[in-house]
């Protein structure tokens, strides 16, 4: 009994200390000093597409190199840089067994001017049929795979195909495509041609690697998205900036904060990955992008942050994780709080899905243990998407706690002692 006392005390007494340290790197002064920066009305609300969203990734550029993180792969640049299409149909037409395709029964997705589907080009045939939940198994279509298809989409999901348009209009520059028909029939033979308007965009993750020491091929990650909604309509006070101090500038505020602190530590024996997307706010296109670059096996953990400005419904000292239930991270977060004043949650909002709607979406759906951690009160988020979500309405002192525990939490994981079970992937939509 002694033994196990004396091993508590000695545990407790680490952790303590720890946590002494930790404040010289992670407090609210230090935190204030880069949301300020991240949420300023000069950064213009941090758009894709934007001259002012590459003015916030210079300035996490300079945080990573600070912190003495590596590029990935040995690149020149910390960015990360993708091509989005933007597609515009002009025509799409065809047939089914010689039998005309009526208009508006064809969508695709693809990155081509022009397309031909017959028996003998390549594309593999799949279906939606009745009874599926029709838009988990098109996005699956659509994103999930590097295969080129021709999906059969039964007419019972009529009222809900046009939808399909909506995911068509932005998509990543590759090799494959993926067409929709909605048909009562799996025809024998068939000819659709697609004739698209295609401009392609250029846009940037950013990404930093601290190399682990006896575990460098296994991954774990911090990520948050820079991007917010730019510059639209004024207000009624005449304020036209959406500065996303708390959606995700706060997010990534956390980012480089464990950037510095992990960089400083540098005693990971896993490596860390630090990542700032771009394009969240327009379908996560960054974070999907990421993603792919990654064989799902080797991430071990995902600390996706979103939203950490503002108190939980909790009070401060707490913050709740997405998809909880779904691996043991959390209870492993919990563990390595014991003696903290921290309580991380499960999310207390099921109904908003947010396990499916952030950054951790991508890994998860391949079985990677990627949660989103968050303080945002989803029923009742006053500047949520509004010009109001400034830095004055942010916590520095509480946001400053909630990084410290993201950083203290994860330290068996950082470590390689401990690993998170994996997700379920055949439950995820």
């Amino acid at each position: 009994m002694r033994q196990i006392l004396f091993a508590g005390s000695l545990f407790l007494t680490a952790l303590h200390l720890q946590a002494q340290n930790i404040d010289k790197i992670i407090n609210p002064v230090a935190v204030e000093r880069i949301e300020k920066v991240l949420s300023a009305d000069n950064m213009r609300g941090r758009a894709s597409f934007t001259p002012d969203i590459e003015r916030a990734a210079d300035f996490i550029e300079i945080k990573f190199k600070e912190a003495g993180l590596k590029t990935w792969n040995g690149s020149s640049s910390y960015r990360q840089p993708f091509s989005l299409i933007r597609a515009k149909t002009l025509s799409a037409n065809g047939s089914l067994d010689s039998n005309p395709l009526p208009d508006g029964t064809v969508v695709a997705f693809s990155s081509e001017a022009h397309l031909a589907v017959t028996e003998q080009s390549g594309y593999e045939k799949a279906y939606i049929k009745a009874g599926s939940e029709f838009m988990p198994e098109a996005f699956k279509y659509i994103t999930q795979d590097r295969k080129s298809y021709l999906v059969l989409v039964d007419t019972s999901f009529s009222k809900y195909f046009s939808r399909l348009t909506n995911f068509g209009s932005q998509q990543f520059k590759s090799g494959r495509s993926v067409v929709f028909v909605l048909t009562t029939v799996d025809p024998a033979h068939y000819s659709i041609g697609v004739d698209q308007e295609i401009k392609e965009s250029k846009l940037a993750n950013v990404v930093g690697i601290l190399p682990g020491k006896s575990k460098k091929n296994e991954y774990v990650i911090f990520s948050g998205h820079y991007d917010h909604l730019g510059v639209g309509r004024p207000d009624n006070k005449g304020d036209s900036i959406f500065n996303g101090a708390n959606d995700d500038a706060s997010g990534t505020t956390a980012v480089l904060m464990l950037a510095k602190y992990f960089g400083l530590r540098h005693n990971n024996q896993r490596t860390l990955v630090f990542a700032a997307f771009t394009a969240e706010e327009i379908g996560e296109y960054g974070s999907q992008y990421f993603s792919s670059r990654f064989e799902p096996d080797s991430v071990m953990a995902m600390f996706n942050i979103e939203m950490i400005g503002t108190e939980s419904k909790w009070g401060t000292n707490s913050a709740f994780i997405t998809g909880y239930e779904r691996t043991d991270m959390g209870k492993i977060l919990e563990k390595n709080l014991a003696g903290s004043q921290f309580t991380f949650y499960p999310d207390p909002y099921p109904d908003q899905q947010l396990f499916y709607r952030s950054d951790n979406a991508s890994l998860a759906r391949h079985g990677v243990p990627a949660h989103t951690i968050s303080t945002s009160k989803m029923d009742s988020e006053k500047y949520y998407h509004t010009q109001g979500d400034e830095i004055g309405t942010l916590d520095m002192n509480n946001m400053a706690r909630i990084i410290k525990s993201i950083a203290l939490s994860s330290r068996t994981i950082v470590a390689g002692t401990d690993t998170p079970s994996r997700v379920d992937a055949t439950q995820m939509r």
